[in-house]
């Protein structure tokens, strides 16, 4: 009987991890379908490049290469941000906090649960009229308002895959590193963190991730001006607000267009995490 049930549970998350896997193809393949044939007759240069975005005009243009600039930069600002923060959150509950991990913790926990949208509009009521206030932006929808919002949301993505990787450190590196005289924050700079840092990795790709793909809290930030970004204080529009702006009226070649603006999105997260892959490797053999 004991067997069964085991034989039973086997085949039920065989199916499970299959239907995930089925479902990624799936997706893969709608994607790649509609927007390589897009590219093709497009062309992939005068897409990727393309510095106008006019798909309602006589003369369509489907230049996505604003987008992707704010795109990245917005991401890498917010990972800049967040990063620091992040890893001294991680490293306080792990090797600091007592009486207010909990708290914390619970704390953490209600960030991630919030929605995007509820995110977004804090910024709109709040990080908004401060960058209008205290910078010399025209307007306080930029990429820098963008940036400072999603590094606060990707922060609990962060800490809690960093907190959990430092403690799984075996104890004994760090009771090992205060008996030969070094102090706690030595060991936690030179042996915790260091052991520890695969799964802090783990975190700045999943972080990233969050960050290039969220959509509607920035979309109501960002500024939306699909043109190229001339600084952090100028709007600008992002591949995902590219989309969902766009996707509800577009038909033919301009729906074409946002797919395969889906594509290269979907490409460069795959590529973010095959670099940071890679990087995480051979930091591991050095080690």
């Amino acid at each position: 009987m004991k067997n069964t049930r085991e034989r039973i549970g086997e085949i039920i998350f065989l199916v499970s991890a299959a239907m995930s896997i089925f479902l990624i193809l799936l997706i893969i393949y709608f994607i790649f379908k509609n927007g390589i044939e897009f590219v093709s007759d497009y062309g992939l240069g005068n897409f990727i490049s393309g510095r106008e975005w006019r798909p309602t005009a006589g003369n369509a243009k489907f230049g996505i290469l604003p987008m992707i600039v704010g795109s990245f930069i917005v991401t890498g600002i917010s990972t800049l941000i967040a990063l620091p923060f992040g890893l001294a959150i991680s490293i306080y509950m792990a090797y600091y906090a007592d009486k207010s991990y909990k708290p914390l913790k619970s704390l953490i926990n209600l960030m991630a649960a919030i929605p995007s949208v509820v995110y977004g509009f804090f910024a709109m009521m709040v990080l908004v009229p401060i960058i209008k206030d205290y910078t010399s932006a025209k307007n306080g929808m930029n990429m820098l308002t963008a940036s400072i919002l999603l590094s606060v949301m990707i922060l609990p993505t962060m800490v809690n895959i960093s907190e959990n990787s430092l403690r799984q450190v075996p104890k004994v590196f760090y009771t090992g590193s205060l008996a030969l005289g070094a102090t706690k924050e030595e060991t936690i700079h030179k042996v915790m963190v260091p052991y520890a840092k695969s799964g802090i990795f783990s975190s700045i790709i999943l972080a990233i991730g969050r960050a290039i793909g969220e959509t509607m809290a920035v979309y109501l930030v960002v500024g939306n001006q699909p043109r190229m970004p001339k600084g952090v204080l100028s709007g600008a529009r992002t591949l995902t607000t590219n989309i969902v702006l766009e996707m509800g009226y577009a038909s033919g070649q301009h729906r074409q267009a946002l797919i395969a603006t889906a594509m290269v999105l979907f490409f460069f997260i795959l590529l973010i995490n095959l670099i940071f892959n890679v990087i995480r490797t051979r930091s591991e053999q050095k080690a």
